[in-house]
């Protein structure tokens, strides 16, 4: 299976210098991986290390903890396409989900869908702090928000991406989103049962090793 059209070629840790960004659009490039993940502040380098090859670039946004508000994470988002990101992967307000408050969870998605019509925009519910009926709500706010993706995982909570909680996400979303699976992506034989679980879009470290049909190890 060809798995480079599914692959977020990711690179979020703090530690990222500018020579890091350049490897990863190179590695992008070669592969034609679907978009490069980055931080804000390295979108404008993507957009000039991958100007003409059709490879998108992704940034995230009220990441990786959810926690700014709904304003903030709005002004993140159009700042970033301002600078050249094709795609906003936010984070939703984790505690406001854990409280319950699903009327807030959507408004929150609905700000930063504002923001940015017309732009990709994927919402991850970080479900490794969710319940199954968490996960559901979640998802239903996000759609009703305006997502075009709905996203598991951070990478940076206690755990990613699980073919049941793809599943279910998939059930839920009917065919009105899409899904990504991040976090825990880590050989092809994961790659392609998420896939098959439902998800059209991968966030992983280890794109390379994924199409070369090696392991990721314990990257994101």
């Amino acid at each position: 299976m060809n798995l480079a059209p599914y692959i977020d070629h990711t690179l979020l840790k703090a530690t990222a210098t500018p020579a890091d960004i350049v490897k990863l659009c190179t590695e992008a490039r070669q592969h034609q991986f679907k978009a490069v993940c980055v931080n804000p502040q390295h979108v404008a380098l993507c957009r000039s290390e991958l100007e003409g090859s059709g490879v998108l670039v992704a940034t995230v946004c009220g990441f990786p903890l959810g926690a700014v508000t709904s304003e903030q994470k709005a002004v993140e988002a159009r700042l970033s396409v301002e600078a050249g990101a094709d795609e906003v992967d936010m984070v939703i307000a984790i505690g406001s989900a854990l409280a319950g408050d699903w009327a807030y969870v959507q408004a929150d998605v609905a700000a930063v869908r504002a923001a940015i019509p017309g732009t990709v925009l994927k919402v991850i519910i970080e479900t490794c702090y969710l319940s199954d009926d968490q996960k559901a709500r979640a998802t239903e706010a996000a759609v009703l928000g305006g997502a075009d993706f709905v996203k598991t995982s951070t990478g940076f909570g206690t755990g990613g991406a699980t073919l049941d909680d793809v599943a279910l996400m998939r059930r839920v979303i009917a065919g009105r989103a899409e899904i990504k699976a991040a976090g825990g992506v880590r050989s092809p034989a994961d790659a392609e049962a998420m896939i098959a679980a439902g998800a059209t879009r991968l966030g992983t470290s280890g794109g390379v090793g994924l199409v070369s049909g090696s392991a990721n190890g314990s990257g994101y």
